[in-house]
């Protein structure tokens, strides 16, 4: 799938004079494929797009690298192993107001701010979250894609994946492995808890043996064609009891409300407290202890995030989690996740897996 990358540079400067930004510095991190096609290996070689507010942009690239480089509508220099790349780079210009990519390493900032000593700096993330946020239709069509990959794993765990009498670990590779046989390019990230750990948002697989009557979290995704698949669903091994059973469907009931919530012109924090008000009512809010949702795309996360205090208004084409969780510390954690996007229409959901508390052997 092609995007027009020069187009996107295009309207990056259009922002950058609006914020009279004289040169953005694009470097590791998605901003630089966004922009140009082009993603970096990270190393302690500098990378770095130079891109001035009027004028002709430029990739400086280690030599040894430049041959992966795609060509475009810009300069590519390679500089060699005796070079100074930052040197070269601030060669370009003498800028009042510098743009950062967040990514950038400090080892390669602190010699930009040494060369440019009078800039004022800013994150680019201020001007390049405008422009990613709202995603095109082959992006979104790269999202969906990956979605109903992962849609596709989650339908086949009931059938395929065996829980009781496993590690965390292992079942988080048979996962991956399903991840990948489903059409994702890698399988980026998984946690499987168990149990207690359950109640851990963020739960670091280990060796804990699952057991008969453990929920089990399980949160994972991968990347197809550079864009992110991201799903949570909970399951149980056996029966799982009253309590359980009680609150997998308060979460259940959060997730929905949290996607109801979504529509061009609604605030992002509306979306929080549609789903935070469901667990709160039920009388579990003091265990939802995380944002209801973060924006994805080339990253796993990225803006717009569905949390309090956000003010941004939803506008078709952002794609974003609704990921509402109650985490019962000692005891377990339930959390369902889908992918959606706020369209003209309102939403479309792009994970439909079963979001009911499904049993596993």
């Amino acid at each position: 799938m092609t995007f027009d990358y020069p187009d996107r540079v295009d309207r990056l400067q259009t922002l950058m004079a609006e914020s009279e930004v004289d040169v953005t510095l694009l470097s590791i991190g998605a901003d630089l494929p966004y922009f140009t096609g082009y993603e970096v290996m990270p190393s302690e070689r500098l990378t770095v797009f130079v891109v001035p507010r009027i004028g002709d942009r430029v990739l400086f690239v280690p030599d040894l690298e430049a041959p992966r480089v795609e060509p475009g509508e810009f300069e590519v220099r390679a500089w060699a192993e005796t070079d100074d790349p930052v040197a070269l780079a601030a060669d370009l210009a003498a800028p009042s107001r510098v743009a950062v990519d967040d990514h950038m390493w400090s080892v390669f900032l602190t010699r930009f701010q040494k060369e440019w000593t009078d800039a004022d700096w800013l994150p680019a993330s201020e001007l390049t979250r405008d422009l990613r946020m709202r995603k095109d239709e082959a992006e979104i069509e790269l999202l969906r894609r990956a979605a109903h990959a992962v849609d596709r794993v989650m339908e086949r765990i009931p059938k395929e994946v065996t829980f009781a009498g496993r590690t965390e670990n292992d079942v988080a590779r048979h996962l991956a492995a399903l991840t990948l046989e489903e059409g994702h390019d890698t399988a980026e990230f998984g946690i499987v808890a168990s149990g207690p750990n359950g109640a851990s948002p963020h739960h670091h697989g280990g060796g804990r043996v699952i057991e008969d009557g453990d929920l089990v979290v399980c949160d994972f995704g991968g990347r197809l064609g550079g864009y992110f698949s991201d799903s949570t669903r909970t399951f149980v091994v056996g029966s799982p009891g009253a309590e359980k059973s009680d609150v997998h469907a308060v979460v259940e009931a959060a997730n929905q409300a949290g996607r109801d919530a979504v529509a061009p012109g609604v605030a992002c924090q509306e979306v929080d407290r549609a789903a935070r008000k469901v667990i709160e009512d039920a009388g579990y809010g003091e265990f939802f202890v995380h944002r209801t949702g973060h924006g994805i795309g080339l990253e796993v996360h990225e803006h717009p995030y569905m949390v309090e205090g956000n003010h941004w208004e939803l506008d078709s084409g952002m794609t974003f989690s609704v990921e509402p969780g109650v985490y019962i510390p000692g005891s377990f954690g339930v959390r369902i996740e889908d992918i959606v996007v706020c369209t003209n229409e309102g939403l479309e959901s792009l994970n439909q897996s079963n979001r009911g508390l499904v049993a596993v052997a």
